[in-house]
């Protein structure tokens, strides 16, 4: 959430107290912000992120459109004005509605037909008066209180309203960066359409706009390498970069859920993975200083930076019956799914089942001084196999 609000107040700050580009770079306060949003379209169809595509396309035509209604004047300019601060937030409110199919997903050309079909209601609204083709009608209708301008006509700032709730609410609960940036391009747009009178400030929201959304695809594709997402614990290739970084003393764990095959075979891969889940957020609670991180299928490994392998123990054992302890509800197959009918019928069914679940652990630290982390790795996978020979559910060494 820092980097949307850090891009944003350095748009702000630009416009207030950036100085006068010399005549050589003039060029970059209009050529700018087309530059940034088509980085944000060509990275939204290199993601494959449907929602991001529609809203910087909306964007990047939203600027097109305001620069081509400043040669206009008059009626002209304020009703593409009108158009574009009602159909970008429209846009981005739909969007949010949908759910998320990506570029590639084949009913995403209506999307391209709404998108040059609102570019022709635009230029036909900007008509108005001028062409028998498009009358006076739309003349009366911006005079409408909803659509009076500027600033922004109250049905522009509903829809924004309730595009940027839309927003958030996609965001809730996992905060995902690209959730966030959508969120927060829709701030900058309300901003450049309050202040659209001045070009400088029209240009170099949109310019945030743009790049709020670029730093979010590179925080999430960060996201995606790093951490896991099905337990949320940071991934295998952030305990490498971890394991890069440490000094002469650390203890490595490796943990392993005991005959995870057999439960997930006996009760299906739903159950499985709310198993691995569950695990999961027990061990991102061990103490310690130990950081949690999943290895790969069942597997898991805590890092203690700075501890040795006494201090690490009672950690590790601690975690290790905070498991065994722990009682997973599995709801009954007799049980409705929908939530209210379940309500309806309690006490009618079985109770629900409560399963339990055990990790056997293996832990290591260096033999000897320089020791490299891979080979305290090795030992510490070694240590596990010899707490699974030696019955599971336990801790060795």
């Amino acid at each position: 959430m820092l980097a949307p609000a850090a891009i944003l107040a350095a748009a702000g700050l630009a416009v207030w107290i950036g100085p006068a580009l010399p005549d050589s770079l003039a060029g970059l306060k209009v050529y700018g912000p087309y530059a940034v949003l088509l980085f944000g379209v060509a990275f939204a169809l290199r993601f494959n992120r449907g929602r991001a595509l529609v809203l910087l396309a909306s964007l990047l035509a939203a600027y097109a459109g305001y620069h081509y209604a400043q040669g206009l004047g008059g009626f002209a300019e304020k009703a593409v004005y009108t158009a574009l601060v009602v159909l970008v937030p429209l846009n981005a409110l739909v969007a949010m509605a949908l759910p998320e199919r990506g570029v590639a997903y084949h009913g995403s050309y209506r999307w391209l037909v709404l998108l040059g079909g609102e570019m022709l209601l635009i230029l036909w609204i900007a008509a108005a008066g001028r062409s028998e083709l498009s009358g006076l009608a739309w003349q009366g209708v911006l005079e409408h209180w909803l659509f009076r301008s500027p600033p922004t006509p109250l049905a522009g700032r509903l829809l924004f309203g309730a595009a940027f709730v839309a927003a958030v609410w996609r965001a809730w609960p996992k905060h995902t960066p690209l959730d966030l940036g959508l969120a927060a391009a829709l701030v900058a747009f309300f901003i450049a359409a309050e202040w659209a009178a001045s070009a400088a400030v029209f240009g170099a929201f949109l310019s945030a706009a743009g790049a709020v959304v670029l730093v979010a695809f590179v925080q999430e594709s960060h996201r995606l390498a790093f951490r896991d997402e099905l337990t949320a614990l940071p991934g295998r290739r952030a305990l490498e970069e971890q394991l890069r970084a440490l000094g002469p003393h650390y203890t490595i764990a490796m943990i392993d859920v005991d005959h995870f095959k057999k439960f997930n075979d006996a009760h299906g891969h739903d159950i499985g993975d709310q198993v691995l889940k569950l695990v999961a957020a027990r061990l991102a609670e061990v103490g310690g200083g130990g950081m949690a991180f999943r290895y790969g299928g069942e597997e898991f490994s805590v890092l203690f930076p700075g501890r040795g392998l006494k201090e690490a123990l009672p950690f590790l054992e601690s975690t290790r019956a905070a498991v065994e302890r722990y009682r997973m509800a599995v709801r009954s197959e007799e049980r409705p799914r929908h939530p209210e009918a379940g309500i309806r019928r309690r006490g009618d069914s079985a109770p629900t089942k409560l399963l339990s679940v055990t990790v056997s652990m293996g832990a290591a630290e260096p033999a000897v001084e320089r020791q490299p982390p891979v080979q305290v790795l090795k030992a510490a996978d070694e240590a596990l196999y010899r707490a699974k020979k030696g019955g599971r559910n336990r801790v060795c060494t």
